[in-house]
């Protein structure tokens, strides 16, 4: 019969008990087979092993568990139910957040300006409606519906957002249609401005703050649709007044704070850039047919500018030299003396000036549309018209010259820092871009060199050479171009070198970051820099221009609408200087003002519309061409 030896824990000394002590067998006896067994070395020590692996797993039983994912609930509704007053406010105040997420989404404007507490106080149609579709819903479907509706709200809200952005800068809305091609030239612009960290935080924090709103609208209607569901008669009875309150409020037109109480601003938001992009997609096809007829587009090159043969012609396009420059209470001191300033210094060379208002395609930035429409008579106020017509043979006012073989055509843009193919539709025979005019001083902010280097270095390499035909020349000037800081200071002319001289002036400028966040600085030293471009090109004009010199200097645009003012226009001064009498005699019948500086009620044309006044004016025949 086997044996079953039983031990409790080792003996201790003093017990009373020996070590060699015998153990009771199965049937009580304790014969000389049981003394052996008690006094065999092995059986003894393998069982006090087991006994104390046995006391050390008591011990290691009495650590509590780690935590899975299943306790957790569990958990959370302990702490619940320990502490009741306080679960109960953190549902309240997640719910109530939740619904002032939701509701302050529906409600949000797309300007600036109409931000403000009272536009809130409305009751959104949105908002009903989505409570009733979630009531009507199982639990599934219901879930579903709600993040559905989270991702919608985060597409309202970023484009609630894009339009702040666009109509601040650039006075107008977001196209989803045509602005995303936008992005990457403003990253450059931030990039230019600020530097690479900058850029990219910017970029990535974008995105991140897109995922952000993202997960916090999903969660937010995911959470009230869980509360109205819970809460489901008591929901369905606040779903049917609401709604009765806001059919009633909508019917009579009923409004509280000067605004409808009634809203579906939401709804509306989404629907306006929906028709938006239709509507610019059918656009874009009408531009292309539109873009192939030209009124001189077959007109043979001996009558085309009769009228300007011999001459030089500069048309020089200043950047963010718009109308508020000369009229807005801040900028307009400063800018208005320097052009009377510059208008006497001019009449002191033998120069004379005639100067009018054009209506700019663009507005607070996007240069490139200006230059386009003012040289192609096209309005091209986005960045799809701009690829449709460059891509073309449409003439353009620069061509016109170039087609003549009468001129040789150059293109001075110290902002170009890339290839630049539109040098070709524009009929320019060789362009001067930011690495071609030698400059070896600092960058001032986003502009590459001073706009009195870049002159200088255009009259050294190109304005002032001999050369068997007269010029036809395209300058851009930059130093006007925002944040506005640092600016450059006019230095004499004999002292630029290759930039050098910049250096200091630069390092004690403004930095771009306190001018960009500052309102009121912002407009300051936007004037400043209008006074130091004229100045520049006028003294230019002084110091270089002929008896065949022939100037035309206008904007590109307005600035932006934190500088410019909210509803301005978007009118640009444009002006022709000339020492022959015969050319302001040729635009005589335009009625343009004497000087610099137009009058209020100057004429206003569209920018559009410069072009074929220019050509006509000076002696070109129309010949149609049809699309």
């Amino acid at each position: 019969m086997p044996v079953f030896t039983r031990f409790s824990e080792p003996p201790q000394p003093g017990d009373g008990r020996s070590e060699a002590a015998p153990e009771e067998t199965e049937g009580g006896e304790s014969g000389e087979d049981g003394r052996e067994r008690a006094a065999a070395p092995g059986p003894a020590p393998a069982a006090g092993r087991v006994a104390l692996a046995q006391h050390l797993g008591r011990l290691l039983s009495r650590r509590p568990p780690a935590a899975t994912p299943e306790d957790r609930p569990t958990r959370l509704r302990a702490w619940r139910t320990r502490h009741p007053r306080a679960a109960r406010a953190l549902r309240l105040a997640t719910t109530a957040l939740a619904a002032a997420l939701v509701l302050g989404t529906l409600l949000l404007p797309n300007t600036l300006p109409a931000l403000k507490a009272a536009g809130f106080a409305r009751i959104p149609a949105e908002a009903v409606i989505g409570a009733v579709v979630v009531l009507a819903l199982p639990r599934r479907p219901r879930l579903v519906a709600a993040v559905l509706y989270g991702l919608g709200l985060t597409v309202l809200t970023t484009v609630n957002l894009l339009d702040m952005g666009f109509n601040e800068y650039l006075g107008r809305g977001f196209n989803a249609a045509l602005d995303w091609d936008l992005l990457p030239d403003a990253r450059a612009y931030v990039e230019d401005t600020l530097g690479g960290g900058v850029a990219t935080a910017v970029t990535v924090g974008a995105v991140v703050l897109v995922m952000l709103v993202a997960a916090v609208m999903v969660a937010a209607t995911i959470r009230l649709a869980g509360v109205l569901a819970r809460h489901r008669v008591r929901a369905t009875k606040g779903a049917l007044i609401a709604g009765t309150v806001w059919v009633t409020c909508s019917a009579l037109g009923l409004t509280l704070f000067g605004g409808p109480i009634a809203s579906e601003r939401g709804a509306g938001a989404l629907r306006v850039h929906a028709q938006r992009t239709v509507e610019s997609l059918r656009d874009e096809a009408a531009f292309v047919r539109q873009s192939k007829a030209d009124t001189f587009g077959n007109t043979p090159p001996g009558q085309l500018l009769p009228d300007l043969r011999g001459k030089d012609v500069i048309f020089t396009f200043i950047e963010s030299y718009g109308r508020s420059a000369i009229e807005d209470p801040v900028m307009a001191p400063g800018v208005d003396r320097t052009l009377d300033a510059s208008t006497a210094a001019l009449g002191k060379a033998g120069f004379a000036a005639r100067s009018g208002w054009l209506t700019s395609a663009t507005y607070g930035g996007s240069s490139w549309l200006g230059h386009s429409t003012t040289m192609s008579g096209l309005w091209i106020d986005n960045q799809r018209r701009y690829r449709t017509v460059s891509a073309g043979d449409h003439l353009t006012l620069t061509k016109a010259f170039q087609k003549t073989g009468a001129w040789d055509t150059v293109g001075v843009m110290p902002g170009v820092q890339k290839g630049w193919p539109e040098e070709k539709w524009y009929g320019l025979d060789k362009l001067y871009d930011a690495f071609d005019l030698g400059y070896r001083g600092p960058k001032f902010s986003w502009s590459t060199m001073p706009d009195q280097y870049a002159l200088e270095a255009f009259q050294r390499r190109v304005h002032g050479k001999k050369r068997d035909k007269p010029l036809m020349s395209f300058v851009i000037l930059t130093s006007s171009h925002q944040p506005w800081a640092p600016i450059p200071k006019t230095v004499g002319w004999d002292e630029l070198g290759d930039g050098s001289v910049f250096d200091a002036i630069q390092k004690a400028g403004n930095k771009a970051s306190d001018v960009i966040t500052d309102t009121t600085k912002s407009r300051e030293e936007y004037g400043r820099s209008i006074q130091y471009s004229v100045t520049s090109l006028t003294q230019w004009l002084q110091r270089y221009g002929t008896d065949d010199t022939v100037l035309v200097f206008l904007g590109d645009h307005q600035p932006i609408a934190r500088v410019s003012g909210n509803g301005a226009s978007r009118d640009v001064p444009v002006s022709i200087v000339a020492k022959d009498p015969k050319v302001l005699d040729k635009v005589a019948g335009w009625n343009w003002t004497e000087g610099l500086k137009p009058d209020r009620d100057a004429p206003v044309w569209k920018m559009s519309s410069f072009r074929d006044r220019f050509l006509k004016a000076f002696g070109s025949t129309p010949h149609p061409s049809k699309g």
